[in-house]
């Protein structure tokens, strides 16, 4: 594959003259329309070192507007980083629509860097590569544009560059690296070799660039840039078309008869007293377990989902009475404001992953994609069918992680929902809980429990399986999720031991 790469090929201080303005005004008006439109720009830079990338990084910031630029490097990895799972820090450095990210390092590094080394088995680094994979397709069929670089450069030359480095007295980090990798070169470049052929794909395809002579590179580079944005600018809309073999495959839905939800036992009641007693004995039980997480550093990412009035809400706060206020956040998710919609739908929820250690509540999640979002039209078939596949792996990466997740829908039926909604609106202290929206999803309660019982056929898993909540009774609710909450922590940390 390298050795396709043009090697030799050569720009003479006369032609780059000439083409560099040209290439630097064509960038600056593809970056002007690329603002008005709704596609953010992934730049990866990779490749051999002592090939320049770090210069060909800066050519970029001087030939684009700063203002729509932003270039996030990625060294070696902070506390703040190692306790979340490994892509938390890509999440973070994605570019919002309209803008362009240049990802110096990325996705890549670690795992080619890992194998050359002999860390990671040849399993492992295709485990990595193919979870790659699957994030650069579910951000291009979101509608980013992803225009990956591996800058090469032959043994030879990556010897001379070091030894010209070295002879001039100037080491910097860049000749380190190139002294280190140097030793490796044939290990590294079958190793990038398979990450490069295992990850191009006709989304998101890699752009082998000889590197050998600076200007070359950097007018390829530039160009090929240029190229990516006009082809998209030109197509009028943020989703690409996916190539033929990234077709999403839907899963196909039937409308279920008989659903999931059928299956909860809604008349399942506790008297006050037994209420008050299993309350207080299972916060004991969970205080002392929330602890126990902090001090084996497992984080807990727990969802509340349910029905209008289901008593999300009273039952989060018994479960957050049981912990140290210093050990948990709530998120309580609503739209999204705009800076979210200028991301993929999971960066959201992304951002609040929980430290090693620490608990976040979602009170709502990511599941509004295949309930709301599904139901009032906000998301299209091919994006909400999409989003159990990407649900699953977001869920399963936190669990590979550590994390111990948990996921409860509070199940009521119409009946019952109905005597809530006219009780909050005759009691001062509960009228702000209903609003006209919830009326108007009530009239929808058939194509909502269609959604949910999907939801939770695509997405209950092994490693993150839902809880269905009886809640006609709220004392009966409450101590369900309780008790859940802390016989999925017990197994949790029972693991930890085990390890």
């Amino acid at each position: 594959m390298f050795e396709t790469a043009e090697l030799g090929r050569k720009v003479s201080k006369q032609e780059y003259r000439k083409r560099e303005p040209e290439l630097h005004t064509a960038l600056l008006e593809a970056q002007r329309k690329l603002r008005e439109s709704d596609t953010g720009v992934v730049i990866i830079v990779s490749g051999v070192e002592g090939a320049g990338k770090g210069a060909v990084v800066n050519r970029l910031h001087q030939w684009l507007d700063a203002r729509g630029l932003r270039t996030s490097a990625f060294w070696d990895s902070s506390d703040e980083e190692l306790d979340r799972p490994a892509f938390w820090r890509f999440w973070r450095a994605l570019p919002p629509r309209g803008t362009v990210g240049v990802l110096f390092g990325s996705w890549y590094t670690l795992p080619i860097i890992d194998h050359v080394f002999g860390r990671t088995s040849a399993a492992e680094l295709d485990r990595a590569l193919t979870r790659i994979a699957a994030f650069e397709r579910m951000l291009a069929e979101d509608g980013a544009l992803i225009v990956k670089f591996w800058f090469h450069l032959s043994k030879d030359a990556q010897r001379k560059r070091l030894k010209r480095d070295l002879k001039s007295g100037h080491e910097s980090l860049s000749t380190a690296l190139v002294k280190k990798f140097s030793k490796r070169y044939d290990r590294f470049s079958a190793v990038s070799e398979r990450a490069i052929r295992e990850t191009d794909s006709g989304q998101c395809p890699w752009h082998l660039i000889e590197s050998r002579d600076r200007r070359y590179r950097d007018l390829t580079a530039g160009t090929t840039l240029l190229g990516a944005l006009e082809r998209r600018l030109a197509r009028g809309d943020g989703e690409p078309q996916p190539a033929a073999e990234f077709q999403s495959r839907a899963p196909e839905i039937a409308q279920a008869h008989v659903t999931v939800l059928d299956q909860v036992n809604l008349g399942a009641t506790l008297t006050d007293h037994a209420y008050r007693k299993r309350l207080a004995r299972a916060q004991k039980r969970l205080r002392s377990l929330s602890w126990s997480g902090r001090k084996t550093k497992r984080n807990i990412v727990a969802v509340f989902e349910g029905w209008d009035a289901a008593g999300k809400g009273g039952a989060i706060r018994r479960v957050t009475a049981a912990m140290d206020a210093r050990l948990y956040r709530v998120i309580s998710v609503a739209a999204p404001t705009d800076e979210e919609k200028a991301q993929h739908y999971l960066w959201r929820f992304w951002r609040h992953v929980p430290r090693d250690g620490y608990v976040t509540i979602y009170d709502r999640s990511w599941y509004g994609r295949v309930l709301v979002e599904r139901v009032e039209g906000f998301a299209g078939p091919r994006e909400w069918m999409r989003a159990y596949r990407e649900i699953n792996d977001f869920e399963e990466q936190l669990v590979e992680h550590g994390a111990i997740v948990l996921k409860f829908w509070l199940h009521l039926d119409a009946e019952e929902q109905l005597r809530r909604f006219e009780e909050r609106g005759v009691t001062p202290w509960k009228m702000h809980k209903i609003t006209a929206e919830d009326w108007r999803n009530r009239e929808r309660w058939d194509d909502y429990a269609q959604a949910v019982n999907d939801m939770v056929t695509h997405t209950s898993t092994e490693y993150a399986p839902w809880t269905l909540i009886a809640g006609n009774d709220k004392k009966h609710a409450r101590v369900q999720v309780l008790d859940t909450f802390c016989e999925r922590l017990e197994a949790g940390l029972a693991d930890t031991h085990r390890r």
